[in-house]
């Protein structure tokens, strides 16, 4: 589930869900509901095809903020340079 594989397209991965909210927070910072906000309206407008749910969001922001690649200041996340 957080790799791709033969059975798992990218989009469906957790991998493929942390790529996504990178995009979203590589131009300003957000918060985390922002950003699930964003990942809802873009589900419903076909801009994304995998619906995950929040648990996997907040497992994505996890992995993403283990491997060092975003950061929380005050609620807001911020990627990392």
């Amino acid at each position: 589930m957080i790799l791709p594989s033969k059975h798992l397209n990218f989009s469906a991965s957790l991998l493929g869900l942390g790529s996504y909210i990178l995009q979203r927070v590589n131009d300003k910072p957000l918060s985390i509901d922002e950003i699930w906000e964003q990942y809802n309206n873009d589900i419903k407008n076909g801009n994304y095809y995998v619906s995950h749910s929040f648990d996997n969001f907040i497992l994505a922001i996890i992995f993403l903020y283990g491997i060092n690649t975003i950061k929380e200041q005050s609620g807001m996340i911020y990627k990392c340079n």
